[in-house]
Order: structure tokens, then C-alpha cells, then sequence
């Protein structure tokens, strides 16, 4: 019985620990055939949740074709692609109209993620 116990509040600790890692997110609104998406791909995808950038704030995607998502009824949707959306708890901090290459992309990601509240390290 203590063992179920001690697991279950383990797994609640864990439960709000990912809420507030989830808390910030980095919108990335793309579209089948978007050349500097697929730059980006290359350039950025695959370190960015090894980044302390992609820690503090998960890339999500989301297809421009495709259905708006229900929860992201409030922000407004672009034509131009990529164009990264930061996220704080689904409201709007700032956003980044396309993409030129990883050293643009890496100072005006900073400028956005300093806009986010301070991270409470207790």
C-alpha cells in the first residue's frame, strides 16, 4: 500500500512539474512545401529541445492547411510561413515572421523568451 502511495504522489509531482515545463511554448506555423520551413528543419529542429530556448519553451507545429486548433482560437493565424509564435499559458508574448538562418533566429528567439515571467527556481 505505501508503495502505491508513494507512487501516485510521485506521479502527481511529476504531473506539475511537466504543467510548468508546458506552460511557455514556441508556435511554429508552417506549410507543406515552405522552403525556409524546411531551412529551419535543418538548421534548428533538431537541437532546439536539447537547447535551454527549447526547454524553457517546446516547439509545437502546426500545419497551415490543416483545421485550426480549437485551443489556439484566440491567437491569430498568418499567411507567411514559418512564423513563430511564443506562448505563455495560450496567450501571445510575441511572434517572428519567417525564418533567414540560425543566428537571426537564435538573437530574436532571446529577445522573445526574455519576455516570458521569471522562472520560479523554488
Amino acid at each position: 500500500m505505501a508503495r502505491v502511495v508513494a507512487a501516485a504522489f510521485g506521479a502527481l509531482a511529476l504531473a506539475q512539474v511537466t504543467v510548468k515545463a508546458e506552460a511557455a511554448e514556441l508556435l511554429m506555423m508552417e506549410q507543406p512545401g515552405c522552403v525556409w520551413c524546411a531551412r529551419f528543419d535543418a538548421e534548428i529542429a533538431p537541437t532546439w529541445a536539447k537547447t535551454a530556448e527549447g526547454r524553457r519553451a517546446p516547439l509545437r507545429r502546426v500545419d497551415m492547411t490543416a483545421p485550426w486548433p480549437r485551443d489556439l482560437l484566440g491567437i491569430q493565424r498568418e499567411r507567411f510561413t514559418p512564423t513563430f509564435v511564443l506562448l505563455h499559458e495560450v496567450a501571445e508574448v510575441g511572434r517572428l515572421r519567417g525564418y533567414v538562418g540560425d543566428v537571426f533566429f537564435w538573437y530574436r528567439v532571446g529577445e522573445l523568451l526574455a519576455n516570458l515571467p521569471q522562472e520560479n527556481t523554488n
